[in-house]
């Protein structure tokens, strides 16, 4: 599914990838991820998009945002939207598929193959555009969460179908890691 000489962009949905592994019952080494897919051909970007709470004093993403920023990866980030819904409960919006959608259509020309990390089925006119442009397109995504948290239509449309569950001995922390993480968390 993947060539050695095929130029490769990585879209990480920052949200949906830790909703997703979280979900799965593992954590994302992405040291791991970068490394398991420049085995897999020549990356050219690979870009990771989370959108942010603004007013917050700490915000417990900044240590990884710093890390990814440093190690490779283009960092995309948007403070979210606050509102209240009409059943005035507090909601926050921070959609990051239009910066992700943008991004891939001007990488477009200078890539082979695009690789998605979300299951979010609005991502499909990008995907059919895509690859009318001749871009093959991978999704990484798990339907073995109940619900499944890929789309049905964005898996049809897509060239390959990546389960994340799959993935786990490639690009997930080792147990012992989170377990120690954890102990340091509690006893901090």
């Amino acid at each position: 599914m993947f060539y050695k000489d095929e130029r490769l962009a990585l879209f990480i949905d920052g949200s949906a990838l830790y909703n997703a592994a979280r979900t799965l019952g593992f954590e994302v080494d992405f040291k791991l991820l970068h490394r398991e897919f420049v085995r897999r051909g020549k990356v050219m970007r690979v870009g990771y998009y989370i959108s942010l709470v603004d007013g917050e004093e700490f915000n417990p993403l900044r240590p990884l945002i710093d890390w990814l920023q440093y190690n490779g990866y283009a960092v995309v980030t948007k403070m979210a939207k606050e509102y209240v819904d009409s059943m005035g409960r507090r909601k926050v919006k921070g959609n990051m598929e239009v910066n992700i959608a943008v991004d891939a259509m001007e990488l477009a020309p200078r890539i082979d193959h695009a690789v998605f990390f979300t299951g979010d089925g609005d991502l499909v006119p990008l995907v059919e555009s895509l690859q009318r442009q001749g871009v093959r397109v991978s999704i990484v995504s798990t339907t073995r969460s109940h619900p499944p948290m890929a789309s049905d239509e964005l898996r049809r449309q897509a060239d390959s179908f990546i389960e994340l569950d799959d993935l786990r001995a490639t690009i997930g922390r080792p147990a012992r890691e989170v377990q120690l993480e954890r102990v340091d968390e509690l006893t901090a």
